[in-house]
C-alpha cells in the first residue's frame, strides 16, 4: 500500500516538471498575428458602428489551441492579441480590440460621418500581439489587410428645385406633348434618397398634368377667353417620400390664336315694342384667318315656336282675323272665346299663357256639341274648313276634330276631319242620288306635321269632287282617295260635334282627339282663295334685310314662307359681312308678346384645298322683346239722366250713351331735363325723390264692346236694344242680342265704336211700374288682353200727370243730367259734355220733389238750431255752478271794466247774429249738404262760447298793480 502511494507521487511530480519544460518553451514569442487580407465594411452616417465582412479576429500561432476539447492551457502575453494599427492620412476610423484572448476587434468612426462629403472609405489595418520587453520588441506584427468601408445614407435632405420659378406660353386651341419641364434635386448621397420620383401639380381644379420626369402638359385646349394666365404650384418627392422643401411658381401663358368664327356679335339683343326694325349684328363680320375662301352661305334661323301658335300673331277672335285678310262673309267660328252669346266652350280646358290667344286643349275625354243653326245641316259646296292644331304621335285610333253625325238613331258619319295613324282624313259622305255609283268619300294626307307636336294652320277647300290641303299656306294633294256609296236619304237631324264624334245609335261620343285645337271655321258657299290663306298664316314677327346696292349682285338672300329663316350665300367676304349688319328683326304687332326669341347663325366654308378648309362654330344669342306699355281703356261720359215715360215707348227709344268718350293711355316714366339734373344734383341721394310719370294717350283698335243689362235680364216682351244695323255694317262690325244685352264684335278703331255705341237705344213699352234702368258697358282689345272699366249707366223714368206733361217731355230732353268721369287717367283737354244741352220744363212731378226737398231741407236745419241751443244752456247751468264752488281770497284784488272793449264785444256779437239770419233766409234750399250745415254748425258754437267769454271778461277785470312776484 505504501509502495503504491509512492509510485504515484512519482509520476505527478514527473508531469509537472514536463509541464514546466514545456511552459518555458511557450514564452518564448515565434509566430505573427494573422489576420484576413481584405475587409468591407458599412456603417452609417451619423453612427459610429462599422459591420464589416468577415469579422476582424486576429489569431496567433503562440496561444495555445483554444478551442482543443480536453485541453487546458495557460495563456500567456506572447499569445495574445494586444491591439490593431490603421495606416493612412486622414482616416476617421479606429480599430479597437474586445478580448485580447481571442483576438476580436472592432471598427468604427472617431467622429459623425457624412455621406455627401464622402461615400466611401479605404484604409489598411494591422494587428500586433503582447510581445516581451518594455519597448515591445519582441512583440511581432500582422501583415496589412485592406478595409474597404462604405458609408450609408440617411434622407435628411428634401428636394429643391433648380429655379425660383418657371414660365412658358401656349398657344389657344391646341394639346402639346410637352409645354416646360421643371427639375428639382436632392442632396443626398444615396441613389434612393438623390432620385426625385415623383413631381405633383398642388394647384386643384386646372387642365394640366406632369410626369415623374417633370414634364408638363395640357389635358384639353386652352381658351383665351376663359383664361389669359394659368398659375400652378408644383411640388417634388424624392424616393425617400420626402417633399420639397419649397414649392414653385409655374406661369402659362395662354396666347390667343386666329379661331374662324363671327366676331362682333351680341348674344342678347334687345326689342322694344313699337321701334319698327331693329339691326342684329350691327357690327358683325366674318373671321376666316386668312384662309383661301371660295364661297361662304351662312343660315339666319329665329326660333318663335313658343310664342303663340307658331310666332306672334294678332290675337283677335279668328272670325275678325279672316276679315282683317279679306275673307267674304259666311264664316262661322266653332271655337270662340267663351261669351254670354257663345257659351258651348265654356267647359273647355284653355291655354291662358300666350296673351289672350285663344287655345283649347283636348286631352281625350272633352268634346263639344255646336248648337243647332249655327251651321247649315248640309254644307253647300263649296266650302272650307280651317283650323290651327297641335298634335304629337299618339295611339292608332281615330282621333275626331270636326263631326257631323246623326243625332239620334243611327250613327252614320255625314262629313268628319280627322286624324289617324299620322294621316289627316277628310270624310265627305254625298246624299243619295239618281245613279247610287261610288263616289269619293275619304281623302287621305300623310304628313309629318300632323304628329310633330309644331302648331300648324289647315286649310281643307272642297269643290267636290276636288279636295285641297294648305299647311302652312304650302299645298298638298291627298295620296289616297277612298269611295263609298251615298248615304240613304233619312229625316233624322245631325249633330255637328268637336273634339269627338256622337253616335246617335248609343248616344255617347267616340273617337276623342288629344292636342290642341284652335281657330276651328267653316265657310259655306265660297272657296278661302290663297290670299287671304297665306295672311291667315303670316307672322307678325321675322327676320328682315335691306340689301345695300353695291353688294344686292354679289349676295343672294333667300326667305322661308313666315321669315322665321334666311340664307345669305356668296364669294366676298366684304360683301357677306354688309348683308349680315343688315340683317333686322321685326315686329309689327302693336303690342308684341314680350319674351325670348332665339337666334342661331349656321355657317358654312369652302376653301380652295378642302382638307385643310377652317370649320365655322354656330353662333348663338337671342332677342329679347320687352314687355309692352299696357294701355288703360276708360270709358266716360253721362252715367246718371233721366227721360219721360214718353220717350221709352216711343219708336226711336232713349239714347244710352249719348255722350260717351273711349280713351286710351298709357303710363311711361319720363327722365328729367339736363338743365333739371344740374339743379337737382344731389337728388340721388334723397329717397323722396321720384321718377317723372305721365300718361299720353294712343291710339289703337277694339275688337269687342259688350252692353249687358245689370239686375234683372231683359224681358224681349217689353223692352229691348237696339242699335242702327246700316250704321254697324258700313263699319265692318257685327252684333249680336241676347236676354244679357247685346255684343258688337269686330276689329276697328275706338272713334267708330264711339260712334257706333252713340246709336244704342233702349225702348221699354210697359213703363207703368219701371222707375229706373242701369246697363253696363265694358269694351276689349286683342280678345280680352286689354279691357276697359266698367262704365254703368242709370237711366230714370218720369211719370208726368197728365196727357200734356207727356207731350212737354217728349219734345225735350230734362235738364238735370251729371256727366261723369269714371276714367282714371288724365282726360284733360276732352270736352266730353255737350255745352249745347237742351232746358226742360219741369213736370209737375219734378215741382212736388222739389218742395218735398226744400221742407225736409228746412226741417233738418231746425233741428240743428234746437239742438245748439239746449247743448249751450247746459254749459253755461255747468260753468255757473263751478263758479259757486269757488271761494275767492279778493283782498288784495282790484277789478276794473274796460267799457270800450265791452262795447266792441256786443257790437261784434250783434253783427254776426245779423249775417246769420240773412244767409239762412237766403240759402237756397237744394245746395244746403250735410258737410255745410257741419260747418256752420261749428261757427255758431265758436261765436256763442266767444260772447260768453267776452261777458265773463266785461265782468272781471284783474288790477295786478298791488300783487308782488
Amino acid at each position: 500500500m505504501r509502495f503504491r502511494r509512492n509510485k504515484l507521487f512519482t509520476s505527478t511530480v514527473g508531469l509537472v516538471l514536463a509541464l514546466v519544460c514545456v511552459l518555458d518553451a511557450a514564452k518564448v514569442n515565434k509566430h505573427k498575428p494573422w489576420i484576413e487580407t481584405t475587409y468591407h465594411g458599412i456603417v452609417t452616417e451619423n453612427d459610429d458602428k462599422v459591420l464589416l465582412d468577415p469579422p476582424l479576429i486576429a489569431l496567433d500561432k503562440d496561444a495555445p489551441l483554444r478551442y482543443a476539447e480536453s485541453f487546458e492551457v495557460t495563456l500567456t502575453e506572447e499569445g495574445e492579441i494586444c491591439g490593431f494599427r490603421i495606416h493612412g492620412q486622414n482616416v476617421p476610423f479606429e480599430a479597437v480590440v474586445l478580448d485580447k484572448s481571442t483576438g476580436e476587434g472592432v471598427i468604427r468612426a472617431k467622429d459623425k460621418l457624412d455621406c455627401e462629403l464622402q461615400k466611401e472609405h479605404t484604409f489598411t489595418i494591422q494587428a500586433y500581439d503582447c510581445g516581451e520587453g518594455p519597448d515591445g520588441a519582441n512583440m511581432k506584427k500582422s501583415h496589412k489587410a485592406t478595409v474597404h468601408i462604405q458609408v450609408n445614407d440617411l434622407n435628411e435632405y428634401s428636394p429643391v428645385f433648380k429655379a425660383k420659378s418657371y414660365k412658358a406660353t401656349v398657344i389657344e386651341g391646341k394639346k402639346y406633348d410637352s409645354i416646360l419641364k421643371v427639375e428639382a434635386v436632392d442632396a443626398d448621397c444615396s441613389f434612393q434618397f438623390s432620385q426625385i420620383c415623383n413631381y405633383e401639380i398642388v394647384t386643384p381644379d386646372v387642365p394640366f398634368t406632369i410626369d415623374k420626369d417633370g414634364f408638363i402638359k395640357n389635358t384639353e385646349k386652352l381658351n383665351y377667353g376663359k383664361e389669359h394666365m394659368y398659375k400652378l404650384t408644383v411640388t417634388a418627392y424624392d424616393c425617400g417620400k420626402n417633399r420639397a422643401s419649397e414649392d414653385v411658381l409655374v406661369k402659362i401663358s395662354v396666347k390667343p390664336t386666329c379661331k374662324p368664327s363671327w366676331q362682333g356679335f351680341n348674344k342678347r339683343i334687345e326689342y322694344e315694342p313699337g321701334t319698327g326694325s331693329l339691326a342684329l349684328f350691327p357690327s358683325m363680320h366674318l373671321e376666316t384667318c386668312d384662309e383661301p375662301i371660295t364661297s361662304i352661305r351662312a343660315t339666319i334661323e329665329l326660333e318663335t315656336n313658343h310664342i303663340g301658335k307658331g310666332c306672334d300673331r294678332d290675337t283677335y277672335s279668328e272670325k275678325s282675323l279672316h276679315k282683317l285678310c279679306g275673307a267674304s262673309s259666311g264664316t262661322v267660328e266653332l271655337l270662340p272665346a267663351p261669351s254670354s252669346s257663345a257659351n258651348w266652350t265654356v267647359g273647355l280646358p284653355t291655354d291662358n299663357g300666350h296673351d289672350s290667344d285663344q287655345v283649347f286643349e283636348f286631352n281625350g275625354t272633352q268634346a263639344v256639341k255646336v248648337p243647332d243653326g249655327l251651321v247649315s245641316t248640309s254644307l253647300k259646296e263649296p266650302f272650307t274648313i280651317s283650323v290651327w292644331m297641335r298634335h304629337g304621335p299618339g295611339a292608332h285610333e281615330k282621333e275626331t276634330i270636326l263631326c257631323n253625325s246623326d243625332k239620334t238613331d243611327m250613327n252614320r258619319h255625314h262629313y268628319s276631319l280627322y286624324v289617324h295613324n299620322c294621316r289627316l282624313i277628310l270624310l265627305l259622305r254625298q246624299d243619295q242620288s239618281e245613279a247610287e255609283n261610288y263616289k269619293p268619300a275619304e281623302f287621305h294626307w300623310k304628313l309629318d306635321h300632323v304628329c310633330d307636336k309644331e302648331w300648324h294652320h289647315y286649310v281643307v277647300n272642297v269643290e267636290f269632287p276636288t279636295v285641297t290641303l294648305f299647311v302652312d299656306g304650302t299645298t298638298f294633294e291627298p295620296f289616297l282617295v277612298t269611295e263609298d256609296y251615298p248615304l240613304h236619304a233619312s229625316r233624322i237631324e245631325t249633330q255637328l260635334t268637336i273634339g269627338a264624334c256622337w253616335q246617335g245609335g248609343n248616344a255617347r261620343m267616340v273617337q276623342f282627339f288629344r292636342g290642341n285645337l284652335a281657330g276651328l271655321m267653316i265657310r259655306s258657299g265660297k272657296l278661302e282663295n290663297k290670299k287671304v290663306i297665306d295672311c291667315l298664316y303670316t307672322c307678325k314677327e321675322g327676320l328682315d334685310v335691306q340689301l345695300p346696292e353695291e353688294v344686292a349682285s354679289t349676295v343672294k338672300v333667300e326667305f322661308n314662307p313666315n321669315q322665321s329663316s334666311l340664307t345669305v350665300e356668296g364669294d366676298d367676304i366684304d360683301a357677306f359681312d354688309k348683308v349680315m349688319q343688315h340683317i333686322s328683326y321685326m315686329n309689327s304687332r302693336q303690342f308684341p308678346t314680350p319674351g325670348i326669341r332665339h337666334l342661331r347663325i349656321a355657317t358654312t366654308v369652302k376653301c380652295f384645298n378642302e382638307e385643310s378648309c377652317v370649320t365655322m362654330p354656330d353662333a348663338e344669342g337671342y332677342v329679347m322683346v320687352l314687355q309692352p306699355e299696357e294701355p288703360k281703356i276708360s270709358l266716360s261720359g253721362i252715367d246718371h239722366f233721366a227721360r219721360s215715360a214718353a220717350e221709352f215707348e216711343s219708336p226711336e227709344g232713349v239714347t244710352l250713351f249719348p255722350e260717351l268718350r273711349i280713351v286710351s293711355t298709357i303710363t311711361r316714366e319720363v327722365e328729367a331735363d339736363a338743365a333739371e339734373s344740374e339743379d337737382t344734383e344731389g337728388a340721388d341721394d334723397d329717397p323722396t325723390v321720384q321718377e317723372t310719370v305721365v300718361s299720353e294717350e294712343i291710339m289703337h283698335n277694339l275688337d269687342t264692346c259688350e252692353v249687358t243689362a245689370v239686375g234683372d235680364e231683359l224681358d224681349a216682351e217689353h223692352e229691348g236694344l237696339e242699335v242702327d244695323m246700316f250704321q254697324l255694317q258700313q263699319r265692318g262690325l257685327e252684333m249680336s242680342s241676347s236676354h244679357l244685352g247685346l255684343v258688337i264684335t269686330g276689329v276697328n278703331t275706338m272713334a267708330n265704336y264711339e260712334q257706333v255705341l252713340h246709336l244704342i237705344r233702349y225702348k221699354n213699352w210697359h213703363t207703368e211700374a219701371l222707375f229706373d234702368r242701369k246697363f253696363k258697358l265694358v269694351c276689349s282689345e286683342l280678345n280680352g288682353r286689354y279691357i276697359s272699366n266698367d262704365f254703368k249707366v242709370e237711366v230714370n223714368v218720369i211719370h208726368t200727370a197728365n196727357p200734356m206733361d207727356h207731350v212737354n217731355s217728349a219734345l225735350v230732353q230734362p235738364n238735370f243730367i251729371n256727366p261723369v268721369h269714371q276714367a282714371s287717367v288724365d282726360l284733360s283737354g276732352h270736352n266730353l259734355v255737350n255745352a249745347h244741352q237742351a232746358s226742360v220744363v219741369p213736370s209737375a212731378a219734378t215741382i212736388v220733389i222739389v218742395v218735398c226737398v226744400s221742407f225736409l231741407v228746412f226741417m233738418i236745419i231746425l233741428g240743428v238750431f234746437r239742438i245748439r241751443a239746449a247743448h249751450q244752456r247746459t254749459m253755461r247751468d255747468q260753468e255757473n255752478g263751478k263758479e259757486n264752488e269757488m271761494d275767492w281770497d279778493d283782498s288784495a284784488l282790484t277789478i276794473t271794466v274796460n267799457p270800450m272793449e265791452t262795447y266792441e264785444d256786443q257790437h261784434s256779437s250783434e253783427e254776426e247774429e245779423e249775417e246769420e239770419e240773412e244767409s239762412e233766409d237766403g240759402e237756397e234750399e237744394d245746395d244746403i249738404t250735410s258737410a255745410e250745415s257741419e260747418s256752420s254748425e261749428d261757427d255758431e258754437g265758436g261765436e256763442q262760447e266767444d260772447q260768453q267769454g267776452a261777458s265773463r271778461q266785461q265782468q272781471l277785470e284783474w288790477d295786478d298793480s298791488t300783487l308782488t312776484y
